[in-house]
């Protein structure tokens, strides 16, 4: 490069799905993607193609998957990443954007950008997807040097950034260095869905004339057996409600939780209601949400959560739990329910199925809620992000941060 690449930022966000236009003047943004850490080698390989970057990727993805590997890492004794950063003073990249949680970015020892969009692991030990295993622990480590080595850090709420300052403030996190970027239904979902490709996926998944949609993978904290359980005392009462659950069902935890479920809706009657497309890729999501009726979230996990959002874009009604974090991003805009009551459940979805004066109003509101987060707002604050992390860079008020070298 030339003497004015001294001039010019370069910053490298290690996911694709960000428009690279919200950059600012002045910053070469360059959106690759790594392969998510449970990808086979040879899927790996055929994910990433070849290149220079693309080798480069793979030695990054090396180094998440040995990394992932340790079960019981010390939350005080951060672990190097020498291929990661070797690579970034290869392609002299002055910062990164991480658009996942990855405990790469701080083991690079370059600065970096990064999310945390779940701390439930303090918040709700309990549930042993976030616990047992040694998987505490591993949050632990992640999140703690993740929000303590960061230039910004990014969360989807207010509350998010409490749950960040509240764990991780005491480990030296700033204020000011807590970013809110609310969620946007992501750019794969298009809700203008034609009628043909509405025939195909409902052909494909075998969905029933009339359903709620529940997209979420059947960990234990998505409450899957209490919707269930909900949709066969509505049985009982003479209120036949058909339900889709789509998502990954993989896994100690999700294979007991849906053993669980399926025997539940069967015990209850229920199974012919109960529909299980299992995994459903991202061009068939549209149409699955186009031809719903409405949208289950009885999660009890916060503090955001995206389907709530896509629901609103697509024009469905909302369920959700009536729980702090979506108390606060749904509001008016959505049904909320006691995710710990069977009887609370039922009775939000038999509203959401039957009342239809209820239906519009909530998405009016929906769509109101999510006009006051538009693109244009998300762009200019996702922009302004990107302006004050370079010059925190710029002015070494980051960690990891370098002095910058004028390159002939």
């Amino acid at each position: 490069m030339t003497a004015d690449r001294a001039e010019v930022e370069l910053v490298y966000a290690l996911a694709p799905g960000i428009d690279a236009s919200v950059a600012p003047p002045g910053v070469h943004y360059q959106p690759i993607g790594v392969p998510p850490p449970g990808m086979s080698p040879s899927g790996a390989r055929r994910w990433l193609g070849t290149g220079r970057v693309s080798n480069a990727l793979r030695w990054i993805w090396k180094e998440v998957r040995g990394l992932a590997a340790d079960a019981t890492p010390d939350p005080d004794r951060l672990r190097s990443s020498p291929v990661v950063g070797a690579w970034a003073d290869r392609e002299r990249i002055d910062w990164l954007l991480y658009t996942t949680a990855t405990s790469v970015a701080f083991e690079a020892g370059r600065p970096y950008v990064a999310p945390v969009h779940d701390l439930q692991h303090r918040l709700q030990p309990h549930f042993p997807e976030v616990s047992n295993d040694g998987e505490r622990e591993r949050r632990e480590y992640l999140f703690r040097n993740l929000t303590r080595h960061a230039t910004l850090i990014l969360v989807d709420s207010d509350v998010g950034r409490e749950d960040v300052l509240e764990f991780y403030g005491p480990f030296g996190v700033e204020p000011d260095r807590v970013k809110v970027l609310p969620f946007r239904p992501p750019s794969y979902l298009a809700p203008e869905v034609s009628e043909a490709e509405r025939a195909r996926v409902r052909a494909a998944l075998h969905l029933p004339e009339r359903y709620l949609l529940y997209p979420a993978q059947f960990w234990p904290h998505k409450n899957h057996l209490r919707l269930v359980e909900a949709v066969g005392q509505l049985k009982q009462r003479g209120e036949e409600v058909h339900v889709v659950l789509c998502g990954s069902h993989t896994g100690p935890y999700r294979e007991l939780t849906f053993a669980q479920m399926t025997a539940a809706a069967d015990r209850l009657g229920v199974t012919a209601q109960v529909h299980l497309p299992g995994y459903v890729p991202d061009d068939a999501m549209s149409a699955l949400y186009a031809e719903s009726s409405g949208v289950l979230m009885p999660t009890f996990f916060g503090p955001t959560n995206i389907p709530v959002v896509e629901g609103w874009a697509f024009g469905k009604p909302v369920l959700s739990s009536d729980i702090r974090g979506v108390r606060e991003q749904v509001g008016e805009a959505g049904l909320l329910v006691d995710p710990t009551s069977v009887e609370a459940i039922a009775e939000g979805v038999r509203r959401l199925w039957t009342d239809a004066e209820l239906c519009a109003a909530l998405v009016a509101r929906g769509r109101q809620r999510l006009a006051d987060q538009s693109p244009a707002d998300f762009d200019g604050t996702f922009a302004a992000i990107l302006r004050e992390a370079g010059e925190r860079v710029r002015q070494g008020d980051a960690p990891f941060a370098r002095p910058r070298v004028h390159a002939a």
